[in-house]
């Protein structure tokens, strides 16, 4: 006969952590059993009432599958194996143990610290839905499914993460999607052995075959609106616990060009917006290097009223126009860095007075002229109009830069076909990188870099080669 106290010996002996508590209690006849859970997990309250009040009418001689009746918890299950209950237990379940039974109860009362749901800080929206995602997969999984009320819908759960074993949920439209591609998926990720997945950028990394490409493979969404209108294309979703960021596959680059609310405006606004988007990014990436490249070599692009201007401001600099633009940006880098990882208020304050200060000191000193000053602030204006790229663009803003400051014009055009020609080239999970642009998908193109109203969008984008293709049906032909 297993006795009480020599389950519960197993279970300390290899939860020997002092938050792993254990609660004898008894029933009015004497049965006696025993809760086992993490502290700061569960909630005490919910265990006390649906198990452990409940458990005070067992009787003495009463058997395991009896002692289940009296069980009110929704999500119970049985387990028979320590590893079992050592695994639920880790995971913010209790574990109830039964004098005599070798078998014991594993109950669902989790209540892991989180915050409420709120509007994520990087997609605001003046227009549409304000919820974002957290850190609780279930939680998300319950955001989700609020909007997708359909049979299709499908979330397949595993764990990945050695040490953390972290729960990861695949998000699916069975009969939408293209076939195979939720397993795909899973298996690309499940396949890699790792300690701990602190965030979903990690699963990220491990959904591309190429980890040193400039550009991500996956799409991200802070909004469950969003990520269900992406999952409704027929996209493949990825929720992971601890992140309140999910990924979308496949992913095209002309994704972060559309912002939150691009579908609850109108579509002329949405498509000036669109517009404007592409032109501050293309200005924030090659500006800077533009500048430099009509300094050095070619002077005559410059209007000549604009060119006395800059002659009378860099007149008597100690710094070529190149290296005066690299430490212009250098110094624009460290002070966002550095108001990032300050403190909110001394950083806000910082990255002020640094600007003011540093810039005004510099032009006076005669270190830096104030065109330069102008270019790179407007430049890293318009990088952060499309916020989900900024790191890429960044990177690509230093290479042109310095392509422009040793090679000149004809560099920075070689340079310019080749980040073309390696878009053009890229590719996740069969979806072109530059679709619909590349390969050219005329009816994909209403829903890119202009937004056309929801009537000409009456077909799913062929790009991600969906099963189901039209989306709304109606009288559209007699608007």
């Amino acid at each position: 006969m297993i006795t009480l106290e020599k389950q519960i010996d197993a279970v300390k002996s290899v939860l020997k952590s002092e938050d792993i508590l254990v609660f004898e209690f008894a029933s009015d006849e004497g049965k006696k059993f025993a809760a086992v859970y993490a502290d700061g997990l569960i909630d005490k309250n919910q265990l006390g009432e649906l198990v452990i009040k409940p458990l005070g009418a067992v009787k003495k001689n009463a058997k395991f599958k009896d002692i289940k009746l009296f069980l009110a918890s929704p999500e119970l299950k049985e387990g028979k194996k320590v590893a079992d209950a050592i695994k639920e237990i880790s995971a913010g379940n209790a574990v109830v143990l039964v004098d005599g039974e070798s078998d014991f109860f594993i109950v669902g009362v989790k209540m892991p610290p989180m915050r409420a749901v709120a509007e994520p800080p990087t997609q605001v929206a003046v227009h549409g839905p304000r919820e974002g995602f957290i850190e609780d997969i279930k939680i998300n999984l319950g955001l989700i499914r609020k909007r997708i009320k359909t049979d299709k819908l499908q979330v397949k759960t595993f764990t990945v993460g050695e040490k953390s074993q972290t729960a990861i949920s695949i998000v699916y439209i069975e009969g939408l999607c293209p076939k195979g591609l939720p397993e795909r998926v899973q298996n690309e990720i499940a396949e890699n052995k790792i300690d701990i997945i602190p965030d979903s950028s990690y699963v990220a990394q491990f959904m591309t075959k190429r980890p040193r490409s400039l550009f991500k493979r996956c799409g991200t969404a802070e909004k469950p609106d969003i990520f269900c209108a992406k999952v409704c294309e027929g996209r493949v979703g990825v929720v992971v616990d601890g992140s309140p960021i999910c990924l979308t596959v496949p992913y095209m680059l002309v994704e972060d060009f559309q912002s939150v609310e691009d579908y609850y405006i109108t579509s002329y606004r949405a498509t000036t917006l669109r517009v404007l988007r592409i032109i501050s990014l293309l200005i924030g990436i090659f500006l800077p290097a533009l500048y430099i490249t009509a300094q050095l070599f070619k002077i005559q692009i410059i209007p000549f009223q604009l060119l006395l201007k800059i002659s009378s401001s860099v007149a008597g600099l100690a710094l070529s126009p190149s290296v005066e633009m690299f430490l212009t940006l250098f110094v624009l880098e460290v002070l966002n860095e550095a108001s990032i990882r300050m403190p909110k208020y001394v950083g806000l304050a910082m990255s002020v007075v640094g600007a003011l200060v540093l810039g005004d000191t510099a032009v006076k000193a005669g270190i830096i002229s104030t065109p330069a000053i102008i270019i790179i602030a407007f430049s890293a204006i318009g990088l952060y109009t499309v916020p989900n790229v900024v790191e890429t663009t960044t990177t690509l803003r230093w290479m042109a830069l310095i392509i422009a400051g040793s090679v000149g014009p004809l560099g920075l055009v070689l340079f310019v076909a080749y980040l073309i020609c390696y878009i053009v080239s890229e590719q996740s999970y069969g979806a072109p990188l530059a679709a619909p642009f590349a390969p050219l998908i005329k009816s994909d193109l209403y829903d890119s870099l202009i937004k056309a109203n929801m009537y000409s969008l009456k077909k799913r984008p062929k790009t991600l080669r969906v099963r189901e293709k039209v989306r709304l049906k109606n009288d559209a032909n007699k608007r």
